[in-house]
């Protein structure tokens, strides 16, 4: 962690430089996770911006951002490492052609040299131990599986990976982690003890007027205000996916894209797309007095 930051109040400074504005929960937890060389486990709902602080962590730190992005079905080797097997059978066919496997002796060196660090595909996890500085972003690790996350336990406490034909592999400077999570699934409680736990609600009214006009400094105060008024209200409704902060911003953008200098019933159903993903939730909104809702966001911000 630089030197400079010796507080929860800095880091939020130079978050802010970094066009992310967190609350003081959220630079408290993040603070104390660098301070403390513990992993950051953020849960909350998708769109608050749990992804954009390790963005914003990895440009303050001028780290790497190294992202392994989890999904079902996930495993060991495809998020740490693989052997690149074409390349592997090109030496193959190139040293037998050239007459190099005649004894047991160029038989066992070659096994030897097929198994070189070469030959190695690094994975996120493994780039991350390898890279100083880093920062190591695994997403979503709610849509992995219960094997995978026993295998992320292990690998955040000692920071170091043992690969059979090569050795064990520890990290010179473990990196800073950071994890994610939109609470699909519960999580077991060994790697939540591993890490610090954050749950990340959505902004605040003043905040998400802040982000919106950091984000998209073109959108007007006006157009910022009622976006994100209009936002908090759709957060109230009984909707498939609520807006986050990061729909906010699309929308704003999209108003912007269209010359429009406030947010009226016609221009809000034009870009219900920028901040509604499903069409049961878009034909829900249609249904609603667009014109009142907005009247009231406005009225409310």
């Amino acid at each position: 962690m630089p030197a400079d930051i010796t507080s929860a109040d800095l880091l939020r400074a130079r978050l802010e430089e970094h066009d992310y504005l967190a609350d003081d929960g959220l630079a408290t937890a993040a603070y104390l996770s660098l301070a403390m060389g513990r992993p950051l486990f953020l849960e909350g709902e998708a769109g608050v911006g749990k992804t954009s602080l390790a963005v914003a962590l990895a440009e303050l730190l001028s780290a790497e951002l190294i992202r392994l992005q989890c999904y079902e079905g996930i495993d060991a080797s495809q998020a740490l490492y693989d052997w690149d097997f074409p390349r592997q059978l090109l030496h193959l066919r190139a040293v037998e052609a050239a007459g190099g496997v005649a004894d047991p002796e160029s038989i066992d060196r070659l096994d030897r040299e097929v198994y070189d660090r070469r030959f190695l595909l690094a994975r996120p996890l493994l780039q991350a131990l390898e890279t100083t500085p880093s920062v190591l972003l695994i997403d979503e690790v709610d849509r992995s599986d219960d094997e995978f996350e026993a295998f992320l336990l292990q690998l955040l406490s000692d920071y170091s990976v043992t690969i059979p034909e090569l050795g064990t592999i520890r990290a010179e400077v473990p990196p800073v982690a950071v994890l994610t999570s939109n609470r699909t699934r519960e999580l077991h409680d060994a790697l939540k003890r591993r890490c610090l736990y954050h749950w990340v609600e959505h902004p605040s009214f003043d905040r998400e007027v802040a982000i919106i006009r950091r984000q998209v400094p073109e959108a007007g105060e006006l157009i910022a205000r009622q976006v994100a008024a209009s936002a908090q209200l759709l957060r109230e409704e009984d909707l498939a996916k609520p807006p986050g902060v990061a729909e906010s911003i699309d929308w704003a953008v999209a108003l912007v894209a269209l010359g429009a200098d406030r947010l009226d019933p016609d221009n809000a159903i034009a870009t219900l797309g920028a901040v509604l993903k499903y069409r049961e939730d878009q034909e829900r909104v249609r249904r609603m007095d667009i014109g009142a809702m907005i009247a009231v966001a406005v009225s409310g911000g």
